[in-house]
């Protein structure tokens, strides 16, 4: 990054000067700043009772070759927070890596006919510019690359130990089929209407055998670690412990009447509505299913559309020739194929049971799919109403319920026969414990959670270290033979299928066990493998022996800090999570809960400023408008826009380049800005035209400190001006700012409320300038408390803290050894028992000092012994001939008649 560059810091009016300041600095301060070197502090400036090390880490971006503002908030977050706590004298771990394996690389690689490995180092290179420009204070000798032969060689090795311990395995899962260009594709591969990206074929539902890791046999202990991650947000909490999806209930067996399928088992939590189901439905991939399709058509049709239907569709097939019977009331019902259940549910499809009576879902599907005779048209059941009834044979009021009746707090109906007015948790229970007596339920808990699978039919992946051999099956590739590298290729091939299928070399190789000849995987794992355990490696980057040193680990996880967009709440957090305490099971690290993230920060999106013709809706361009005054106008019309602030995008050309705002306004207002707008937790509304306030404040402390530290009225000195060195007005002055500096303090290391930080500089600035500018306070106290916002100001704005601090050491030698990268100590709050008065001769104002609070109740003698004896007397009050001494509102004013013979002359030696 050029010198002008990162010399530019503040405000467009103070550039010049500033830029010209920061060279002069030169390497020193840039080190500290942007390169990643610890900044000298003391370390006894460490917090009781707090480890030495502390561990923040932003989730790793994705080198697509630009940063955009949400990457800006994230990092200015971790980045100010690991300034401060390294000021605070602690060994601060703050790394950076990239996620780098992925499907948009493979894309462009395509696009473009080159090696996604060089695509992605152009854009790590980019991106890395960019951070530097940010100051992103990271440490560039803990990077990892995903994509490094280094780096993956040890995804392979933790897939080994998963398949040792029985927690990696293949089996028939539902994929994505290209039926054109026969090859498999991801979600993100179809498009809106359910055709391939590449070929345009309509996609189809079919089984593959992949690869999939036992995550379920973790699902308990990743429920109940919940319980111990107090500093995580709630509702980041809730999403895992749904996605996860604990739940109680019974399976319970349908009779049909197809002699090969005797039963349909179905998992329900809400046994005691048995009595009103009305249909069955059942996942595309049921045994059921595929039975009948292969003889109708029609269903297989139905099946082939399924990847085309949006996610809350409501149609569903009617599967002729079979219906189940409910074993509560042996009716007949009919058995429908469902978008809506999940096809990987089960062991071997899944079946739910309908109740359009007690739930939306079931009652909007029931009633778009109730064509047929055996569906018994428009007529819904209902067993539980809110209310107990007195009287079996009084019909309860069918239009209080308005179906579906959706709570499951309420009292059974009358066609629940023996369970009539039992509470619906009750009825639940008993239902479960008599069907079980005759063996048609059985009370089972369940979770939602599936089996992570990370087969991807992709070059630009990490190889799945497996080789299959006709004789001795599926055999792992010894761990000395890793890393499993991807071959080079000049560009991926176009063919049909997954692309390292139609590379020989890689392909066919001999088996490890019997040495016959056998065929590599070609499957590569799924990225998010690659990012659940980076923050592991970061510890530990240069081991070439193993993934990490436990000792190492264990000196430093779990990780203090975890700042990252909500948006990852679920998955790569649960794959963490789950690979950390697979990590702990087999001794890699020792923690009681073996939780990777002590306190996750979830940041708020970053929205801009979006302007929308009112009478076409269409998003408007940048050079489509214009600020006529402070109102903005479309060029074209000459009427206004709508204008709101949504998320970043290009098709919304609301999108802001971080390095043109730097450049416009220099880092640290930039920097300051970001923080100010909005909590962390909130959404934050861009908008350039109020980071001129920022600008001006931070120009402001550079003005002010030039005027204080170049001020010769006294000597300024680094000993602490004690509370009984005070007058009145410094006490105040003390007080305010001790407050402001503890509420910093406390905002950095408690609340994290970064954006009331930014207010509190503002307020010490203010409190500075009064002082100064008044006059009623000892320059000696206002620089005590300048540089404290100086050494405050560092971990949100560092270029100004470095150019501040210079000023002060080159104006005033003395302090040439203040070690401005040192958290400033806390200086106690009194109860004062001192007072400042104001000494005036006719009214008129000379000195101040300061003596006891009732000075005044001691009478005038004892009064002017008290004035007399101050300094400040010999210069004002000696040989003074006055009339009478005056003691009001703490001012003791002289006052006399004649102005002649004011004072005596001195004598002579």
């Amino acid at each position: 990054m050029p010198n002008s560059q990162l010399a530019k810091t503040t405000t467009s009016t103070a550039i010049n000067s500033l830029s010209l300041r920061l060279l002069k600095i030169g390497d020193k301060w840039k080190d500290h700043v942007i390169k990643g070197v610890p900044i000298p502090v003391s370390s006894n400036n460490l917090v009781p009772g707090k480890k030495k090390n502390v561990y923040i880490l932003s989730m790793f971006p994705y080198p697509s070759g630009m940063l955009h503002m949400g990457h800006l908030r994230v990092y200015v977050i971790s980045d100010s927070l690991n300034r401060f706590y390294q000021q605070r004298g602690h060994n601060v771990i703050h790394p950076m890596g990239w996620d780098a394996f992925g499907l948009p690389a493979e894309n462009a690689a395509i696009e473009r006919n080159i090696d996604p490995h060089l695509w992605t180092e152009q854009n790590i290179i980019k991106m890395k510019q960019q951070m530097n420009h940010m100051l992103a204070n990271f440490q560039w000798d803990k990077e990892v690359k995903t994509c490094d032969p280094n780096y993956y060689r040890f995804t392979q090795w933790i897939f080994l130990q998963l398949f040792k311990n029985g927690l990696a395995y293949q089996k028939e899962a539902e994929i994505n089929w290209d039926p054109v260009d026969k090859t498999v594709l991801a979600n993100e591969q179809v498009d809106s209407k359910g055709r391939s990206w590449r070929s345009g074929a309509l996609v189809e539902k079919k089984m593959l055998k992949q690869w999939f890791l036992g995550i379920t046999k973790f699902s308990s202990s990743l429920l109940n670690g919940l319980n111990h991650l107090s500093l995580w947000p709630e509702n980041v909490k809730n999403m895992q412990i749904n996605w996860i999806g604990y739940s109680q209930g019974a399976d319970i067996r349908f009779k049909t009447n197809d002699p090969q399928f005797n039963y349909i088992t179905v998992y329900t939590t809400r046994a005691e509505t048995l009595p009103v189901v009305q249909y069955l439905a059942l996942s595309w991939n049921h045994p059921i299913v595929q039975k009948y399709s292969a003889n109708d058509p029609h269903l297989q049709s139905f099946i082939n559309l399924l990847p085309s239907l949006p996610k809350n569709t409501k149609k569903g097939y009617l599967i002729k020739d079979i219906s189940a019977v409910n074993p509560f009331n042996n009716q007949s019902i009919p058995i429908f194929v469902a978008p809506y259940v999940m096809s990987d549910y089960g062991e071997n499809g899944t079946a739910v049971m309908g109740c359009p009576g007690h739930d939306q879902r079931d009652f909007d599907f029931w009633n778009s799919n109730n064509n047929d005779d055996r569906t018994s048209k428009h007529i819904i059941y209902t067993c539980i109403q809110p209310k107990r009834i007195k009287d079996k044979n009084q019909v309860f009021n069918q239009s209080q319920l308005d179906p579906p009746y959706t709570s499951d707090v309420g009292f059974m109906q009358s066609n629940a026969e023996k369970y009539f007015n039992m509470s619906t948790i009750e009825a639940r229970k008993k239902i479960i414990e008599d069907l079980a007596t005759i063996g048609i339920a059985k009370a089972v808990s369940k979770t939602k959670l599936r089996d992570w699978l990370i087969s991807r039919q992709r070059y630009w992946g990490t190889p799945i270290p497996i080789i299959h051999c006709h004789s001795c099956g599926s055999v792992p590739v010894p761990e000395e033979d890793l890393p499993v590298l991807l071959p080079d290729i000049q560009g991926i091939p176009k063919k049909g299928g997954n692309p390292l299928e139609h590379i020989p070399e890689f392909v066919n190789v001999k088996c490890p066990s019997c040495g016959g000849d056998a065929k590599r995987e070609t499957d590569t794992m799924d990225t998010f493998i690659d990012s659940s355990w980076y923050y592991f490696r970061y510890l530990d980057p240069k081991n070439d022996k193993s993934p990490f040193d436990p000792k190492k680990i264990n000196d430093s996880m779990p990780i203090d800090l975890y700042i990252g967009g909500i948006e990852h709440a679920i998955l790569h957090l649960l794959y963490s999570r789950f690979i950390s305490k697979f990590m702990g099971s087999i001794n890699m690290w020792d923690h009681a809960t073996n939780e990777p993230f002590k306190q996750l920060v979830t940041q708020g999106m970053v929205h801009g400023k979006t302007f929308i013709d009112s009478n076409n809706g269409r998003f408007l361009k940048p050079d489509e408008i214009e600020l006529r005054g402070s109102e903005w106008f479309i060029k074209e019309t000459g009427t206004k826009p709508a204008i709101t602030y949504e998320k970043m995008s290009k098709s919304k050309y609301n999108g802001v380049d971080p390095d043109e705002c730097i450049r416009n306004h220099g880092p640290d207002a930039t920097r300051a800005h970001m923080l100010f707008q909005s909590p962390i937790s909130e959404v934050l509304k861009w908008d350039d035209t109020k980071i001129v306030g920022v600008e001006r404040w931070l120009d402001h402390v550079v003005k002010l400190t030039k005027d204080i530290a170049e001020a010769k009225d006294d000597i300024f000195n680094q000993d602490y001006i004690k509370p009984n060195d005070k007058n009145e007005v410094e006490i105040n002055f003390h007080n305010e700012f001790e407050k402001l500096s503890r509420r910093i303090t406390e905002s950095f290391e408690k609340y994290l409320s970064l954006n009331t930080i930014i207010s509190d500089y503002m307020k010490m600035t203010q409190l500075l300038e009064a002082a100064h500018r008044e006059g009623k306070i000892r320059n000696s106290l206002i620089m005590q408390n300048l540089r404290k916002l100086v050494t405050e100001l560092y971990p949100v704005a560092p270029c100004i803290s470095e150019e501040c601090a210079s000023i002060i050491k080159s104006a005033q030698p003395t302090l040439e050894e203040w070690n401005h990268y040192e958290w400033p100590r806390v200086y106690p709050l009194a109860d004062w028992h001192y007072k400042c008065y104001q000494v005036a001769v006719n009214g008129r104002s000379r000195f101040w000092f300061v003596d006891e609070r009732d000075l005044f109740d001691k009478g005038e003698e004892y009064v002017l012994d008290k004035v007399m004896s101050s300094l400040d007397s010999q210069r004002f009050l000696k040989g003074l001939n006055y009339d009478k001494i005056i003691l009001k509102n703490n001012i003791i004013n002289f006052t006399f008649k004649k102005r002649k013979n004011l004072f005596k002359k001195e004598e002579k030696n």
